[in-house]
């Protein structure tokens, strides 16, 4: 019986199928950081700046958070981070993500716990959280934060299909 509880939650909706991308819905997957250590890509300037003074708004900067982390530049993503709005649930779930793959496990849950009160739709938030609970040997949590990305929406989504891939394997995605 518990075999197909899980091959029923892990059933692949058409659609699914598509090219992990690295996001919540259709992304594709970040280009590499064009800056060095400390620095920030500015669109406008073209040129690469100091984190810590740039003016770019606050996509700008989970561009380039999303190509750090991708790039697995966790600690410089988590100083582009640090210079965005720290209740808002992007910042939150890549300040889980970063943690989470520096090693920092209970830190990294917190930050998801928290990203998820601000948005509970967050379904990028909930993959990496269900990912880390694969990571952790929780199936059984893992199972229940991908039927909420469904509820909210998210089937068919990146965040989905990483997680249920995650779930079905034990593999995790770097991004």
């Amino acid at each position: 019986m518990k075999h197909i509880v899980l091959a029923s939650a892990l059933a692949i909706p058409f659609g699914a199928t598509s090219a992990i991308a690295a996001g919540g819905g259709d992304e594709q997957a970040p280009s590499k950081p064009k800056c060095k250590t400390g620095q920030v890509y500015d669109k406008k300037t073209k040129a690469c700046v100091v984190a810590q003074e740039s003016n770019l708004d606050v996509d700008s900067l989970y561009e380039n958070v999303r190509e750090l982390a991708y790039a697995g530049r966790y600690d410089d993503a988590q100083v582009v981070l640090a210079q965005m709005p720290q209740d808002d649930d992007r910042t939150l779930t890549y300040l889980g993500f970063t943690n989470r793959k520096m090693g920092n496990v209970d830190a990294a849950m917190s930050y998801y716990a928290q990203a998820l009160r601000v948005n509970p739709a967050n379904v990028l938030a909930r993959s990496y959280m269900g990912q880390g609970l694969v990571e952790q040997g929780k199936i059984a949590d893992a199972l229940v934060q991908l039927r909420e990305i469904r509820a909210h929406g998210g089937t068919g989504t990146w965040a989905e299909a990483s997680l249920r891939t995650a779930i079905a394997t034990g593999q995790t995605f770097n991004y």
